[in-house]
């Protein structure tokens, strides 16, 4: 058995796979969904452990994404923390970048530190930029610092010294030195984070990961602790934003890593699907209660950033975190979504959003607020009996008081009004989408789309028209995809390291023997962890740049190897930089920064295959009902069972397939086509 658990903004999800080891076939899966619990997320988990009757004993593998250290981020709720950093430099985090996202808006907000300046302090040394040390450490104020701690109640200590990506001696030093002094105090220093350079990037980055340090620490142990008590035989893996799997042990050191493990395993489970079906240009969605998350994949391959942000905003810069993150578009539109009226009596969508409690006010849990998921039972897209799993049968009386304040405000009728709501959460989201397309230079319509999570099936086909996207995919458990990503993913950890030189043959050599080294650092990290060299995979990218550019464009080296031309890599490089910004220099290229990927396979079971029998697709319809497919008009239309469709059966919207965990709507311009995997495989319906 393999199982993984996701833990989302509203729901936490597990998905159980069942297989047999000899020939590999898939003996079952079960999908479980249950209410995240914020005061105690573990908990969350072991009620969908509970729920789903999982015996933890027969389980050989045990994967989880979890949104603590996202959630202490954004609400504030991590650990007192200080920041040691060189003597000159404790107002870098402050001072940040002095950028504004949006030019003109007058409504910027300058965010204060998450260290305030009291608790900024600096030591006496000094390392310049080619890692040479000018002046020693001097030490001497670490008892009255950890003194002053001490008094503050501080829990987490981040040092972040000036130029010790290049060389981390003296944070070395420092770490050694606290932990004699005080051993019960957490600490952490950016070279255990990141080997990249800029200063505030850096500074940031280390005091964001102290910040979670003890929070996500407890939480994995409270995790481990309540796993082994229900005899899980080995420890779990952890998901990360990279899109690989870790050991726990990896993940307490650099918690930091799991800031985006949800939407990244999505991602990742979808391109594993791409590989089996021949789709390897994908745009994935994913739509959950409190979000909505897109990705592009081409040839097979996501980007990875280290350029990430929290809480940006066109009216905050945000507090970046330089850790290796899918490239990620995410906006606050969900199921759970609030609609409301602005002062010049506008209507928007997000980004706040109900949760689970008391969520929509369709759940009956005392919403009061109309959200995207009441809208859609307005429209009568979800049918009652597939509501949250066929659990409970929306509250009409809560959805009709809820929407009672949207009406007068607008004059409208309740059903305008969802579809409203369903325009504006569409048209947000076709916004995102065109992020990560069409401002990079991609051409929706050469890609498919993947979407999953809870709500993305629901508005698949008005986006992909929206996009004249010609293919749009939902795969099976497209609700829970993020945590059947998650067994689908193998063991990966990032190595980056600045150090800038131009690409020339001479440099040959040096550039060499610093991806030698990394790779003996990555060798040595997972022989740590009892894995084997022969079993490890190698992965090299560079991120470069043309002379007296400030910015680059990462690069994976094909085949890299002694032999591999110079030429070739910066032909490369010309030919992705026209891609992302429309044009190509005849000048000096600079390497930046060296990217190794390794990498250690996880056995993984096949997508499963359905079943054939002669059953018909009109065997597959439980009812027919009135739907409003807005500026498609009023449709009678047939609900399906979709665990009752087969390979191969195909048919016409309009349509509603429902399952467990997500419900499909195809418009009257579609129709649906089942694989042998039980992919829906939607389209423009055909004209004769």
């Amino acid at each position: 058995m393999r199982v993984a658990t996701d833990i989302g903004g509203t729901f936490t999800d597990l998905v159980c796979l069942e297989f047999d080891k000899k020939s590999g076939n898939s003996l079952g899966v079960k999908v479980v969904k249950s209410d995240t619990t914020p005061s105690n997320f573990e908990q969350g988990i072991l009620n969908t452990i509970a729920k789903g009757n999982i015996n933890l004993k027969e389980i050989d593998f045990f994967a989880h994404g979890t949104t603590v250290v996202i959630n202490a981020l954004t609400e504030r709720k991590g650990a007192k923390t200080a920041l040691i950093t060189t003597k000159g430099f404790r107002d870098v985090l402050e001072i940040a970048r002095c950028n504004r996202p949006d030019l003109f808006n007058f409504n910027f907000i300058k965010q204060p530190p998450f260290v305030p300046r009291h608790l900024r302090f600096e030591v006496e040394e000094r390392i310049n930029y080619k890692g040479e040390i000018n002046k020693e450490l001097n030490t001497s104020t670490l008892k009255s610092i950890l003194k002053t701690c001490k008094e503050e109640n501080v829990e987490s200590i981040a040092i972040c010294l000036l130029h010790a990506y290049k060389n981390p001696k003296h944070e070395i030093q420092l770490l050694k030195e606290i932990f004699h002094l005080n051993s019960d105090i957490e600490i952490i220093a950016s070279h255990q984070i990141t080997r990249e350079w800029r200063e505030y990037e850096r500074t940031s980055s280390t005091v964001l990961s102290g910040y979670v340090l003890p929070i996500a620490k407890k939480y994995l142990n409270n995790l481990e602790e309540r796993l082994r008590e229900k005899e899980l035989r080995n420890a779990p893996f952890i998901m990360q934003s990279n899109g690989g799997i870790t050991s726990i042990n990896d993940v307490k050191s650099n918690p930091i890593t799991m800031v985006e493990s949800g939407p990244a395993s999505g991602v990742f489970g979808a391109i594993a699907l791409g590989k089996v079906i021949d789709k390897k240009d994908l745009i994935v969605l994913d739509i959950g209660g409190t979000t909505a998350k897109c990705a592009l994949v081409e040839n097979g391959q996501v980007k990875i950033t280290t350029n990430y942000k929290i809480d940006h905003s066109r009216t905050k810069a945000g507090y970046p975190i330089q850790t290796p993150v899918i490239d990620i578009v995410e906006i606050g539109n969900g199921g759970g979504s609030i609609a409301w009226i602005d002062q010049g009596g506008k209507m928007h969508v997000g980004p706040k959003s109900a949760g689970a409690s008391p969520g929509p006010a369709a759940y009956g849990r005392g919403g009061k607020n109309l959200t995207t998921t009441d809208a859609n039972i307005i429209t009568g897209r979800i049918h009652p009996d597939y509501f949250i799993g066929g659990e409970i049968q929306p509250d009409y009386s809560s959805i009709e008081e809820a929407s009672r304040v949207l009406c007068e405000k607008l004059n409208a009728s309740k059903e305008d009004v969802a579809k409203g709501i369903l325009r504006i959460a569409n048209a947000n989201m076709v916004n995102a989408l065109k992020l990560i397309s069409v401002n990079k230079g991609h051409d929706p319509r050469d890609f498919s789309m993947i979407v999953i999570g809870g709500g993305g099936a629901m508005h698949g086909a008005d986006l992909a028209r929206e996009l004249q996207v010609s293919e749009l995919i939902i795969p099976p458990h497209a609700g829970v995809f993020s945590a059947f990503g998650m067994l689908m993913s193998d063991v990966r950890r990032d190595y980056i390291r600045t150090n800038v030189l131009t690409l020339s043959e001479k440099q040959k050599e040096t550039i060499l023997s610093i991806f030698s080294e990394i790779k003996d650092e990555a060798v040595l990290n997972f022989k740590a962890d009892n894995y084997q060299q022969n079993e490890m995979k190698f992965t090299y990218y560079a991120d470069l740049r043309y002379v007296g550019q400030e910015h680059y464009v990462k690069v994976m080296l094909t085949n890299f190897s002694k032999n591999t031309p110079l030429k070739t890599i910066i032909a490369n490089f010309h030919s992705e930089h026209k891609k992302q910004y429309s044009f190509e220099l005849d000048a000096p290229v600079e390497l930046v920064n060296f990217h190794l990927v390794a990498e250690v396979e996880v056995e993984k079971p096949d997508f499963p295959k359905l079943r054939v029998t002669d059953r018909k697709v009109e065997d597959a319809i439980f009812d027919t009902k009135e739907v409003d497919f807005d500026d498609l008009g009023k449709h009678d239309t047939s609900f399906y069972r979709r665990e009752l469709l087969e390979p191969n059966m195909m048919l016409k919207g309009p349509a509603v397939i429902a399952e467990n965990a997500t419900t499909t709507v195809v418009t009257p311009l579609h129709e649906v086509l089942v694989d042998e995997y039980g992919n829906l495989i939607i389209t423009p319906q055909r004209t004769a």
